[in-house]
């Protein structure tokens, strides 16, 4: 390993722009600083991305894959949430015989999210100075990267994102074939979400009330939904959703919740507030634009049906109150 070979990889993180991308591209640089610090290939370094620190949720990555339900001891668990809860680096001796080090990563809000881990006896005082240098170059760049994917407003991802989202979710569907095989409690939704009668708030009380209620509408968003659920403003008042769930039980339950919660909030000068939403699941062969308009379709329904509810497109189709869509087109924005 030389020189050229740590660069090499320093660009590749660069050029990523998907998350799992952006991970393998961080562990390969790493792998390459301590092969070119000891003079030997080095691949074992490891990320560990905590879904959830409570339930021990961790997913692992390393140059080679990234596993979803990792083999993970529980003393592994354990240091590696405590690293991200205390936000600084620590060693610790997972086998009795290799002695790891692992160092927290953080994210643009300032949250531990993931946590490094490299063979300690790999670490010395030299490496330890470039691991840092390489995770604040991570970090930075992860940071222009939310930059890039975020509505300025909200803070949610916009709608540049959402085709690039939506059309790797698809691809992966559609490469796949035996996903639901291998997975057959899965499946996907994608939601529109839309404020009810938001041009009178614009009208009533301003254009600045009105970004505050799109505000914390969006904060309401990402309180109620899992952190792994991709929110999106696709701009005014019109919000998307994908969400992964059991089945079309699940997710209705999900979205009344949310719309209940959405109709009792107090909303700052403007009081009450409320949402209609359309969903449709995503099939394996489905087009983007064909499930916006699936989607929307059911939200034009929930619209001139009473607004405040959610509507789900197939369960529409089957009870005969919406003929099935057939053509391509663009979301409808409503008063």
């Amino acid at each position: 390993m030389n020189i050229n070979s740590l660069l090499t990889q320093i660009n590749a993180l660069t050029e990523a722009r998907d998350d799992d991308a952006l991970k393998f591209a961080l562990i390969k640089m790493l792998n390459s600083l301590l092969s070119l610090s000891h003079g030997r290939y080095i691949d074992s370094s490891a990320l560990y991305h905590i879904n959830d620190a409570i339930k021990s949720d961790i997913k692992r990555y390393t140059t080679r894959l990234a596993e979803a339900k990792p083999e993970l001891n529980d003393t592994v668990k354990q240091a590696v949430t405590q690293c991200a809860t205390s936000g600084k680096v620590r060693d610790f001796n997972h086998d009795g015989v290799t002695s790891i080090k692992l160092y927290p990563v953080k994210t643009i809000s300032g949250k531990i999210e993931e946590v490094i881990s490299v063979e300690s006896h790999l670490d010395t005082m030299q490496t330890d100075g470039a691991i840092n240098l390489i995770l604040s170059i991570y970090h930075n760049y992860t940071a222009l990267i939310n930059d890039n994917e975020s509505d300025t407003l909200t803070g949610l991802l916009n709608r540049k994102t959402f085709d690039s989202k939506i059309n790797k979710l698809l691809a992966q569907m559609q490469s796949d074939l035996n996903r639901k095989k291998d997975n057959p409690a899965q499946s996907y939704f994608l939601v529109i979400f839309d404020i009810d009668h938001f041009k009178h708030v614009n009208d009533d009380f301003g254009h600045l009330i009105g970004d505050e209620v799109l505000l914390m509408f969006a904060q309401l968003m990402q309180q109620s939904f899992r952190e792994g659920d991709a929110l999106f403003r696709f701009g005014g008042e019109e919000f998307v959703g994908l969400f992964e769930c059991a089945n079309s039980s699940n997710i209705a339950t999900i979205l009344e919740r949310f719309r209940a919660k959405i109709e009792h909030h107090p909303f700052s000068q403007v009081g009450k507030i409320t949402v209609s939403a359309g969903y449709t699941e995503i099939l394996d062969f489905d087009a983007a634009s064909i499930l916006i308009d699936r989607a929307d379709a059911a939200l034009y329904f929930a619209k001139n049906n009473g607004r405040n509810q959610i509507a789900f497109y197939e369960e529409l189709v089957t009870n005969g109150l919406l003929e099935e869509s057939r053509k391509e087109g663009d979301i409808e924005l409503f008063d």
